[in-house]
């Protein structure tokens, strides 16, 4: 199954180590395998494709992005806006990656910044799709999820 992906990715600070191509892998990546688990967590039918917004921003961007829409003062590695299908059955969202945060938790976890910013595309995808961490069985879900993804993507399990 390949789901219609509409994606734009727009880069705040350069990251040349994340071109396009590979972003767009993750991301559709993703989409697909989501879509065709049994129980797949939107209410309602799958939708007939996928308009999402990959961003990639610096620190200032991203810590006032967290305190204006989560009320935390500090830069987080990942935002996703979840803002749901429209009549056309279209899924919408935006999914905001702090370049700097991704940078220092990647060295501090001993992990390349390709695995990790490939495991937050996928986690930011996964809640645009509805995926969320709120209590223990959507966490597992979720986590279990993200983990198929990445092996496929031959990235070991970023919670092993």
């Amino acid at each position: 199954m390949t789901t219609d992906l509409s994606l734009s990715i727009q880069y705040a600070v350069p990251v040349p180590e994340l071109p396009r191509w590979r972003l767009r892998r993750w991301a559709a990546l993703a989409l697909d395998t989501a879509l065709t688990e049994p129980g797949f967590a939107v209410s309602g039918d799958a939708p007939a494709g996928a308009s999402l917004t990959l961003r990639l921003v610096d620190a200032e961007e991203g810590r006032a992005l967290n305190a204006s829409f989560r009320e935390r003062d500090y830069a987080t590695n990942v935002l996703t806006f979840e803002y749901g299908q429209d009549p056309d059955g279209i899924l919408h969202g935006d999914i905001v990656l702090c370049v700097p945060v991704l940078q220092r938790e990647a060295e501090e976890q001993k992990k390349t910044l390709h695995d990790h910013a490939a495991h937050l595309v996928v986690h930011g995808v996964l809640h645009s799709l509805g995926y969320d961490h709120l209590d223990e069985e959507e966490a597992a879900a979720m986590e279990s999820l993200e983990t198929r993804i990445l092996a496929r993507l031959r990235i070991s399990d970023p919670y092993a």
